[in-house]
Order: C-alpha cells, then structure tokens, then sequence
C-alpha cells in the first residue's frame, strides 16, 4: 500500500475536514496513490472510471443495506426494499417506475412556469434587499417548488424545509432522527388527507398508482409505508441538490469573476453547460455507499462479501483522468461527464427537476445581478454526504437595465 504523506490525514470521517473545505486535497491524494482505500471498515474508490462501474452493478454492490456511512442500522431495516435509495430490484425497479414518472421528461416540462415564477419572486426579493445570505435565498427555490408539487399547503412550507434540513444535514443523531420522524408522521396524516380526497398533487398520484406486476404477476397499490417513505426521499432529494448548487455555484462565479463574464458574453445559450459545470464542482451529494454481496475485485484489490464499499462522487468530479483542469471551474466545460446524481439504475429521480431550476436560477441571476461580492467568508456544513455552503453573506448589485421581458423561461 503506497505510504501516506505526512501533510495529508485520511480520515473522511473528520467533520472539520467537510466544515474547513480541506477534504479536495485528500480526494486527490487517494485518487492519484491508493484509489481503492481501506479506511477502517469500510472501502473508499475515488477515481470516476471505478464508481461508475460500481454504480452500473447494483445486483454486486446492493443499496439495501444502507447508502450513507453513518446510516443507523435499525432505521434502514425498517425501511429497506421500501423506500427507493435503499432498495434493490426487483423491488427498485417496481418502485422507481411508479415514481420515475412523476419526474418524466413531460412532467418537468409542465413545470417550467411554476419553476420560473418561484425563481423570479426570489431573486426579485433578495436583489432588493442587496445584502443577504445566499443559503437562505438559495434554499426557497427547491422547497417552494417541491411543496407545491406535493401539494403541501403554503403555511407548512417553510417549517417542512427546516425540518428537511435538520433530517438530513444535522449534526446530531437525535435531532435527525427526530426531524424524519415528524416528516413520517406529517406525510402519514397528508396521505390520509389525499386518499379521502384526492387532487392533482404528487402524494394523491401516488396514492392512487400500483407497482408493476411482480415475477407472479400480481400488481398491488403503494403501501402507507411505501408512500411516506418515499415522499420524505423525494422531499430531501429536490431540496439539497438545487440548494447547494446554486450557493456553491454563486460562490465559484464571485471567486472566478472571469467565469462570470464568460457567462454574461454567452447568454442563454451558456446556461445549459454552466449548469453541468456548477452541479461537477458543487457535488453536493459528497459520497454513496453500497454493501458488496459476493467476493469481488476492484482495480485488482480483493474486496469481501459484506464489505461495505464509499463511492465519492465529490472525488469522481474531480478526477483528472476524466476532467481537462479538473480543479478549475469552467462554465463552458464539454463534455461533462459529472456523476453528482450518480450513474445507472440509481440515477436521481429529480434530475431533470434540479436542472431546470438551475436553469431559471442563472438566466434569472443574469437579468437582475451585475455582479456579487463577499460580505464575509463561506461557512460549509460538517457533512460527509450532502455538503455545501451553509453560509454566503453577500452583497447583490443590480443590473441598471430592468430584465428582458420573459426573464426565467427557457427552452431546454
């Protein structure tokens, strides 16, 4: 095993490490001098080519046991083969069809006006106000849109996504545990509301579908558990990747103003790439984890049924082996071969949803901002597996010409 420099201490399990911003450098080392690292109990691979061949075998490297380190062992029994991101198939297969289309390509088109009057109505506000911390801006365009997609009525909205972000963002065990609880029991109650009275919404569609057809050929509803499950998995998904994209990506475009003009002297037809390049440098979902269930190899080291085996997207995005300059932001960077929503069956349901925010967050960003400076350092969150900006105190200045009519509809 190659040595460890002394400069570099590999313990991805260090929240200074996350919350100081210093992790990059220990990705970089394991990539290029041990790319498939024991650390403790379990595996780190940290070069692109070796995730996206552990993402595209899910029958070797199984979700259900768990798909994050410091997963409570109890809590995914509880809802493993239920719930979509700790699920195998055929089961993973059955689920991610009835909710797979809810996010379908049509789906996400039939939001774009709702997507652009809530990016609008925000950046509107924070513009006017000048001086403001960008997380909580960021924060409203994902849970605006997902609670109204979900049809949660409008005086929860800003409680359901405080609640999402002491779910999966806390830094204590019982406090995260106590958020899903509340989320469990809010989306329990709001079913029953839906299957007494139905709507339009995400959570009455889902109410009233069916899985497939098993091997036996029996099809049958989405349970309770089913459906609240998922709705907290759709609830987290749609909120932290937009969230911390678009911060993170405020922040790279004040740190590279040469960036910012690139993208100014692009217009619309630079977005779509800027968006890509913000979600690889961003990758807000840090790491994924799987459990091997056969002996195996990885790059030519033998890993053991039941290891369990950390894929860092965040390293993936990085890895020079796949990137030109992959430690420099460029918003016209293509191709873009980025695995921030991961890869294969596991593919991220919100995807589409998460780039058309992105999208009507920079077109509107380029309407109404003529540029943005720090009024204090970054802060990032403790967090080894959704991670991003927790703080950007900036100061927004406002283009002199008013925005283009139609600002914050796009065509993608």
């Amino acid at each position: 095993m190659p040595s460890r420099p002394v400069d570099v201490a590999i313990d991805l399990t260090d929240p200074d490490l996350f919350s100081s911003n210093e992790f990059w450098g220990v990705l970089a080392w394991l990539r290029a001098n041990d790319p498939v690292y024991r650390h403790g109990d379990f595996w780190v691979l940290s070069r692109h080519r070796d995730i996206v061949a552990a993402y595209a075998d899910p029958e070797l490297f199984s979700s259900r046991q768990g798909m994050r380190l410091d997963s409570n062992a109890e809590a995914v029994a509880a809802v493993s083969q239920q719930m979509l991101i700790v699920s195998d198939s055929p089961q993973h297969t059955r689920l991610k069809r009835v909710l797979a289309q809810l996010f379908s390509a049509s789906e996400v088109a039939r939001l774009d006006q709702l997507v652009s009057d809530v990016v609008r109505d925000v950046l509107a506000g924070a513009v006017a106000a000048g001086t403001v911390d960008f997380i909580d801006v960021a924060k409203q365009i994902p849970n605006r849109v997902v609670c109204a997609m979900m049809g949660i009525p409008r005086e929860d909205w800003e409680w359901i996504g405080a609640l999402t972000t002491d779910a999966f963002d806390s830094d204590d065990d019982n406090e995260r545990s106590g958020a899903h609880a509340e989320i469990f029991l809010y989306f329990t109650d709001l079913l029953r509301q839906r299957r007494e009275q139905p709507g339009t919404d995400l959570v009455s569609r889902i109410a009233l579908d069916h899985l497939p057809a098993d091997a036996n050929g029996d099809a049958r509803p989405l349970t309770d558990a089913e459906i609240v499950f998922n709705c907290n998995g759709i609830l987290a998904g749609a909120n932290e990747t937009t969230r911390y994209s678009a911060a993170g990506g405020l922040l790279a475009l004040i740190e590279n103003p040469d960036q910012w003009q690139r993208l100014r002297d692009l217009g619309p037809a630079g977005v779509p790439d800027a968006v890509e390049e913000i979600l690889r440098w961003t990758t807000p979902g840090v790491h994924a984890m799987r459990t091997a269930q056969r002996p195996t190899t990885i790059a030519g080291v033998p890993i053991a049924a039941g290891d369990r085996v950390t894929l860092w997207n965040a390293s993936a995005n990085r890895d020079e082996a796949m990137f030109v300059d992959a430690d420099q932001f460029r918003v016209d960077r293509d191709p873009n071969r980025h695995v921030t929503f991961g890869h294969g069956r596991h593919l991220c349901l919100g995807a589409r949803l998460a780039r058309l925010e992105l999208s009507a967050y920079l077109t509107e960003l380029l309407d109404r901002v003529e540029r943005a400076e720090l009024t204090g350092p970054a802060q990032f969150n403790s967090s080894n597996f959704t991670w991003g900006v927790r703080s950007l105190p900036v100061r927004l200045f406002a283009r002199a010409a008013p925005p283009r009519p139609g600002a914050g509809t796009r065509s993608r």
